[in-house]
C-alpha cells in the first residue's frame, strides 16, 4: 500500500488564500515585473513615460572651460587692509595687489576707509567711481 503525502496546497483547499496571506502572490518579487527601475525600457515604459519622462538621456553641458572671476568687495577689502595694518605688512605708501591675494575683480559694495593705490585684472564702474571720489589710484594689471 502506497502512502501519499499530503501537501500544504491540499490541506489549504477551501480557504481564500491558501496559507499565502491577502492579495500577495507567494513567488517573492516575480509577480512585480523585477525590482527598482528594472524593465523602463521594455515591460514598464508606459509608467516610465508618465511618471519620470526625463529618466533616461543627457541633460544639459558642462561649460568647463568659462571660470568666473573671483571678486572682493569694498568692504571686504577695508577688513584685509585693517589686518595688514595690523600685521605690519601694510606701511609707507599704501598699496595693494589683488591678483596676489587671489582675487580678480574688484567690486563697488560699500565704502573704503583709506587712501590706497588698488591693483586688480577688474574694477567694476562703481568700484571705480568710489575709488575716484577718495582720490585713489586703480592700475589694471594683467
Amino acid at each position: 500500500m502506497v502512502v501519499r503525502k499530503r501537501k500544504k496546497i491540499l490541506k489549504k483547499r477551501g480557504h481564500r488564500t491558501a496559507g499565502y496571506g491577502g492579495q500577495k502572490k507567494h513567488r517573492g518579487g516575480g509577480s512585480r515585473g523585477g525590482r527598482g527601475n528594472a524593465g523602463l525600457h521594455k515591460h514598464k515604459v508606459m509608467r516610465m513615460l508618465k511618471y519620470d519622462p526625463d529618466h533616461f538621456g543627457k541633460k544639459g553641458f558642462k561649460r568647463h572651460f568659462v571660470r568666473k572671476p573671483r571678486s572682493i568687495n569694498l568692504d571686504e577689502l577695508n577688513k584685509i587692509i585693517e589686518r595688514l595694518i595690523e600685521e605690519k605688512k601694510l606701511k609707507g605708501e599704501m598699496k595693494i595687489n589683488l591678483t596676489e591675494l587671489g582675487y580678480d575683480k574688484l567690486l563697488g559694495n560699500g565704502n573704503l576707509k583709506y587712501k590706497i593705490t588698488v591693483e586688480a585684472k577688474m574694477f567694476s564702474k562703481n568700484a571705480l567711481k568710489k575709488l575716484e571720489e577718495l582720490g585713489c589710484k586703480a592700475i589694471t594689471v594683467d
